[in-house]
């Protein structure tokens, strides 16, 4: 049986997460992956999805992720996100709700600098839809 190891978790915003673990489920870019104690060194860029955690003072737990990377070595796993909110902080009828809102602003857009904004705002948003299953 595995033991634990380290992971940090780490935002612009805030450290998320440093504790020993069992397990992590990591949405790489070219796939998801999981983390055990002595996984061999690695490094990853991150797709938009939900990274999950077994073990820890929370136990299991799910976080999605935007962008970022994961490094794994002998001091454990460190993930560098753009962007990491705990899924059970996120309203589903919310995100709806934005989306469409965010498609107004789209399609009201009165140049190309405004437009793009908000096409990127709305991309950022249905990363998180996809990411929670819809």
């Amino acid at each position: 049986m595995a033991g634990n190891f380290h992971f940090e978790l780490v935002s612009p915003e805030r450290l998320l997460v440093s504790e020993e673990v069992a397990a992590v489920r990591v949405p790489g870019s070219e796939g998801e992956f999981e983390v055990l104690e002595g996984h061999a060194p690695f490094l990853s860029t991150l797709r938009p999805g939900i990274l999950r955690v077994r073990g820890g003072a929370d136990g299991e737990r799910e976080i999605f992720v935007r962008g970022g990377f994961a490094d794994t070595g002998p001091n454990g796993l460190t993930v560098l996100a753009e962007e990491a909110i705990p899924v059970k902080e996120i309203d589903r009828e919310e995100i709806e709700r934005q989306i469409a809102d965010a498609q107004d602003d789209v399609n009201d857009a009165k140049d190309e600098a405004t437009r793009d904004e908000a096409e990127r705002h709305l991309e950022h948003l249905r990363d998180v839809q996809r990411a929670l299953g819809h």
